[in-house]
């Protein structure tokens, strides 16, 4: 059963859609140190279609500029390089992962709705610690794609995952633990398999990996990895859009120390995160185009 569902899972990933050329460059030059707003504004304008979405995400109440921005390069200078790309790769990721159909095991409005509310909680979170606000963006994107390893279970799985959802709440477990008790392998995995076939290394790609074993975890994005996961857990158990993951594990204090907030820091910025989801739901819009 376990190797009939592993092998269902790959070949689902292997046949889909490849991320379009113009981001696949948009990462590579990205990559390197030496890019300049003029390298990436030629990428990007040479693909009308990311050259709209990154406008009106630019030009929406999620960034608040206050003036019309309609010069791709202004937008890039303004935001900065690592700005521009996240919003580039997490409009196209939504795009490409977006089912067709609903599937049964997720709602796939509540799922996106649950993976804004960890990326906005996760960058309100950097932005509380002090975090460059140049950098606070790989906070959301990270936190926005987190959980896409869901995706591929959930539409190959359909009876399977809702019974696997269903026996978490049941059981009180979280879905992480069921999936590895009835599938035999869980969305990290599965999302591990999306990161490869689409090179989403970086920040991004170790979270989608590794935000359920953070105890493990060795890499350069610690205190990212630490900030989705602490926002994964402050979602799930406030119910904000629908993550199948009503009972998460307790996280180890270590997460808090390294972070240097208290567990309820969240608490303190409910507000907030609910304002930010209300403007980030343009990436829903957009990404779905």
């Amino acid at each position: 059963m376990e190797a009939d569902i592993d092998k269902a899972i790959r070949e689902y990933i292997k046949n889909m859609p490849s991320l379009p050329t113009s981001l696949t460059k948009v990462l590579e030059i990205c990559n390197n140190p030496q890019t300049s707003p003029a390298d990436l504004n030629h990428v990007i304008s040479l693909d009308p279609v990311l050259v709209g979405r990154v406008l009106k995400l630019i030009n929406s109440a999620y960034y608040g500029l206050g003036q019309p921005v309609t010069s791709l390069a202004r937008a890039i200078i303004m935001l900065g390089i690592n700005t521009v790309k996240n919003l580039a790769l997490s409009t196209t990721v939504m795009g490409q992962l977006s089912p067709k159909k609903n599937s049964q095991g997720l709602n796939m409005e509540g799922f996106w709705r649950h993976s804004l509310c960890v990326g906005v909680s996760a960058k309100l979170l950097a932005k509380k610690r002090g975090i460059d606000a140049k950098l606070t963006e790989e906070y959301f994107t990270a936190g926005l794609l987190h959980d896409i390893g869901k995706i591929p279970l959930s539409t190959v799985l359909s009876k399977e995952y809702m019974l696997t959802v269903s026996v978490a709440d049941r059981k009180r477990i979280s879905l992480f633990q069921a999936e590895e008790a009835y599938l035999g392998l869980n969305h990290c995995s599965s999302g591990a398999l999306i990161a490869a076939a689409w090179k989403l290394d970086g920040a991004v790609g170790d979270i989608i990996v590794n935000h359920h074993n953070y105890e493990g975890y060795s890499g350069d994005f610690k205190e990212i990895l630490y900030s989705v996961a602490a926002a994964n857990r402050f979602a799930s158990l406030s119910e904000i859009g629908f993550s199948g993951d009503r009972h998460p594990a307790p996280l180890p204090a270590f997460i808090w120390d390294t972070l240097n907030v208290s567990r309820d820091a969240f608490d303190e910025m409910e507000e907030s995160v609910n304002n930010e989801i209300e403007k980030a739901e343009i990436f829903l819009k957009i990404g779905h185009l």
